[in-house]
């Protein structure tokens, strides 16, 4: 088995880049914050990297500690599952399920009464996460998973496809003074701050601000230099559909993940133009050894597509 650095060692890291305090993590794992920083430079010295940034305050995860944590995390999330499960044999053990943050928050979270109705014998966990589980090596039982084609090794299904379109608040429209009509001009999409998120993938012919102003007949160059002051960018897809909520610009998304936003009012597509997006897929492994909540729960996924908040399956 591959050497390990020591466990005090990733407990201290794990606690402190949940935490962000130093202090917090030696309160729970009951020692001083200087056996806390030591743990911690060891670790360190043994990945070669600094793993935390401590000035400026506040504290913060390098690269490199970004990459680490969300690893640590589950990995312990799962030791304090098997122990439970060990403890408690009769209890029933929730189905994991992985799903995209925006996509878990905006569309399954609303959804999950439906599910607990039908099913109250089995429980959830949702792991909201936009890095890829292995679900071969136990890290989730379910996993939704956005991409252009089917995942490879796993028994899978597409239940949805989407189209990126520019979404507006109605504050918004009303500030610009559209809010009797029904979309912007794209010359105005020039001077309203554009609000950007990161495709975690990398692919370059991700629906993005460059493709839908190509798409749209307008050179990349028109305008940028005036826009890009005002721009607002995120790393996470979810803050990127927070700011559009709260009025501060206009968004590429999902008509998916933020079908309850539009059908609520809470959002407005700002112009008919679309961008194709991908497609999303419920998968699990082969042989997993509680196919029959694996099955039900994909089935339920498979029929609830489509299907607005609240309503029930035709």
């Amino acid at each position: 088995m591959q050497k390990l650095p020591p466990l005090r060692a990733l407990q201290a890291f794990e606690a402190v880049a949940r935490h962000r305090s130093f202090k917090a993590a030696a309160a729970e794992l009951n020692v001083t914050p200087t056996a806390i920083s030591h743990q911690i430079r060891m670790l360190e010295q043994i990945c070669g990297k600094a793993l935390l940034q401590r000035r400026p305050r506040p504290l913060r995860l390098t690269v490199a500690g970004e990459g680490l944590y969300p690893a640590l995390r589950s990995g312990f999330a799962l030791f304090a599952e098997a122990v439970a499960t060990v403890g408690q044999p009769g209890a029933a053990r929730p189905l994991r399920v992985t799903s995209p943050n925006a996509f878990a928050s905006r569309w399954l979270v609303p959804r999950l009464p439906a599910w607990q109705g039908l099913h109250p014998e089995w429980p959830l966990e949702i792991i909201g996460t936009d890095r890829v589980l292995d679900l071969a090596a136990g890290e989730a039982d379910v996993a939704i998973r956005y991409a252009r084609c089917a995942p490879k090794g796993l028994v899978s299904t597409e239940f949805a496809r989407d189209t990126f379109f520019a979404v507006a608040s109605p504050v918004l429209l009303a500030r610009a003074g559209r809010e009797g009509q029904a979309t912007f001009d794209i010359g105005d999409l020039t001077h309203i701050p554009l609000i950007h998120y990161e495709w975690s993938s990398g692919d370059p012919h991700a629906p993005t601000w460059t493709q839908w102003f190509a798409a749209a007949g307008l050179a990349a160059g028109d305008s940028s230099a005036r826009r890009a002051r005002h721009d607002l960018n995120f790393r996470e897809e979810l803050h990127a559909i927070d700011a559009v909520v709260a009025g501060q610009g206009v968004a590429l998304c999902s008509n998916v993940v933020v079908d309850g936003l539009l059908r609520s009012g809470a959002l407005r597509k700002a112009h008919a133009l679309g961008l194709p997006g991908f497609g999303f897929y419920v998968a699990h492994a082969a042989g997993h050894p509680d196919l029959a909540a694996v099955e039900g729960f994909s089935g339920w996924l498979l029929s609830t597509a489509g299907t607005p908040v609240g309503e029930h399956p035709a």
